[in-house]
């Protein structure tokens, strides 16, 4: 169901109907902005005829799957912004569309947005966050969506640490799967960060253009979390790579562990079945010689004693050590 929400500079939000966005603008009102929540055939002509975008921003509007990006049109940018959410090991991205001008400000998205609607709640808690100027809006929506990366950043962080733990004790071929899946969502998530941090450098343009006091200095920090995003996203494929090179390592250990096992075993056993072999063969000399209780014993004692002292070297090689 299509949701509107017009928030004036002076931090008034209502909830409104296409008509009444088109009745506003007819009466010329700036110092506002429009979040359309999945826009309906209305809300397309809404942005059509009602604020003349143009017909490229309403298509890909329509179309979604773009990429971050920012094209100028006269009086207004238009920019594609993406938030992303980790569901299970698997990264949802939702796509953000903003119209900006020094009079208005427009978003557009498909899916209920999180961030947004905490920015619509802190300024029904306290209206004069907005400063009533629309560019401090603009700053606020933008500086929310950037900041909801971070919780799922850190997100991905926990679970690889989890996943490292269970490496190190139970390494399984499912295990590898998931590592390798989540380097995927990662290596996603850093091609998405680098083009949206390269946007914000113009959006950052186009603000200080229309800027003044303090503001800069506000957008400037969005910017720099951008950068440490980007760089989280470096440091999280690291992690995944020395995860899986974990893995690999842990799982020849333990087949390296298994085979000296195997080796002693057979070891153990190559002295007992030589002195089988030799002294089972059918010749007369040893048949006639090898009798009695005595010579039972004694081959017993001969092939109890060469498996202790092969034991006893394996040991103190540390061939039998855990």
């Amino acid at each position: 169901m299509t949701a509107r929400t017009f928030v004036t500079a002076g931090g008034q939000c209502l909830d409104v109907s296409a008509e009444e966005v088109q009745r506003r603008l007819q009466a010329s009102e700036t110092g506002f902005w429009l979040d359309i929540e999945a826009p309906e055939e209305a809300d397309y002509r809404l942005l059509l005829d009602g604020f003349r975008f143009h017909p490229l921003t309403v298509d890909d509007v329509r179309q979604q799957n773009q990429r971050p990006k920012l094209d100028e049109f006269p009086g207004y940018k238009f920019a594609v912004l993406f938030a992303a959410d980790l569901r299970g090991d698997d990264l949802v991205f939702r796509e953000l569309h903003l119209y900006l001008s020094h009079r208005w400000f427009v978003t557009v998205h498909g899916e209920p947005s999180p961030a947004l609607a905490d920015v619509r709640r802190r300024i029904d808690e306290d209206p004069t966050v907005t400063r009533n100027d629309v560019m401090f809006l603009q700053y606020l929506v933008i500086s929310a969506v950037v900041a909801s990366l971070f919780p799922t950043l850190d997100q991905i962080d926990d679970t690889i640490d989890r996943l490292e733990d269970t490496v190190l004790d139970r390494p399984t071929p499912a295990l590898l799967a998931r590592l390798t899946g989540l380097k995927h969502e990662v290596a996603e998530l850093r091609r998405v960060l680098g083009p949206q941090r390269d946007v914000f450098q113009r959006l950052l343009s186009h603000s200080l253009d229309h800027s003044e006091g303090d503001l800069p200095l506000y957008w400037r920090d969005v910017y720099e979390d951008l950068i440490r995003q980007y760089e989280q996203a470096d440091s999280l494929r690291d992690l995944l790579t020395g995860a899986m090179d974990v893995y690999l390592s842990t799982v020849s250990n333990r087949l390296n562990g298994t085979m000296m096992q195997l080796t002693v075993i057979a070891s153990v056993f190559l002295p007992l079945t030589f002195l089988t072999g030799f002294f089972g063969m059918n010749f007369g000399f040893l048949v006639t010689r090898i009798t009695g209780s005595a010579a039972f014993l004694g081959g017993v004692s001969v092939m109890a004693a060469s498996m202790v002292l092969q034991l006893l070297i394996f040991w103190r090689r540390g061939w039998l050590r855990p």
